[in-house]
């Protein structure tokens, strides 16, 4: 893990026009017929809606950076391509015409974002243990051509994945210190950081991950609440399985989506131990960060700190 940084962070950052994105479309689609929306909201990317029904996305050029990539994200959703079981956003074309130009034009996953639905109760656990059980999926898909591509960091041990976990105790630690966030858990966040790392256990289950498939990247039918499908694979990276599981901040939403992870299986004990230590990442950080959740956070990282 680590630190990240962008290369050429005084490249011109320049919106294209609607001229601009149907020429590209149309090499892929020729009958293109208009943009219908731009999106910004994504950091590293930016997104151009056309005919609702496709979405080009730019590299912003002054955002590049060593740990993400479209080429990366083309190569992965070119691999979870017709596997049963998972959605995601089919690539339509991909190119690299100009040094600051690069896209990928792709489908348009339908639904909403889950951080802009109103899922509660039963609807939001079916969602997300659906959600779990597509995770699994892509996690199972031949591993091979990813590696051997180049495009994706990540471990490749166990010490590297101890070496991970312990580093990002470490992080919310400091930012937690150096931004005075309120911390009301009797034990000091590097304190619980050590202790629990104490268990972390050696293991070489390592897998290409989609790295945060959040309430951000995950789109469900607003009506029903079914899980529609996962987007944004460009900081796809090697390491635990455990990493694409914590990525919810509330106990109850992790446990629905590791119930999805382990329908048709039991997990092993050396399994079970990660988990601990990765519930007890996302549980530090709901603490410090979202205080609806805090006392829940707080019990279950006394029951992981107690085990």
């Amino acid at each position: 893990m680590h630190k990240d940084f962008y290369i050429q962070p005084d490249a011109p950052d320049v919106v294209l026009s609607d001229e601009q994105v149907l020429a590209l479309v149309r090499q892929h689609v020729p009958n293109a017929k208009f943009v219908s929306g731009v999106d910004e909201t994504g950091g590293e990317a930016r997104t151009y809606t056309i005919d609702d029904s496709l979405v080009l996305k730019v590299q912003r050029p002054q955002q590049l950076r060593p740990s993400t990539s479209l080429k990366k994200e083309v190569l992965f959703l070119n691999q979870l391509k017709g596997v049963e079981g998972v959605c995601v956003p089919e690539v339509v074309g991909h190119g690299h015409p100009e040094p600051l130009l690069e896209y990928t034009l792709m489908t348009r996953m339908p639904g909403i974002a889950v951080r802009e639905a109103n899922l509660v109760n039963e609807t939001r656990r079916e969602s997300l243990i659906a959600l779990g059980r597509m995770i699994r999926r892509v996690h199972s898909i031949p591993q091979d051509d990813l590696r051997e591509s180049g495009l994706l960091f990540g471990d490749q041990s166990p010490v590297d994945v101890r070496w991970r976990m312990g580093r990002l105790f470490d992080t919310l630690a400091e930012i937690i210190h150096n931004r005075k966030l309120e911390w009301p858990y009797p034990m000091p966040p590097e304190q619980v950081g050590r202790s629990v790392m104490a268990n972390c256990p050696d293991s070489w289950e390592i897998v290409a991950l989609h790295s945060n498939p959040g309430p951000e990247h995950t789109f469900i039918d607003p009506d029903s609440g079914a899980l529609n499908g996962i987007i944004d694979f460009g900081d796809a990276y090697f390491s635990r399985p455990i990493h694409d599981l914590r990525r919810y901040r509330s106990p109850a939403d992790r446990e629905a989506v590791f119930a999805g992870y382990f329908e048709d299986r039991e997990p092993s004990e050396e399994f079970l131990a990660m988990w601990r230590v990765g519930c007890a990442v996302a549980d530090v950080v709901a603490i410090a960060l979202d205080p609806e959740l805090r006392e829940d956070a707080a019990t279950e990282l006394d029951r992981i700190l107690s085990a």
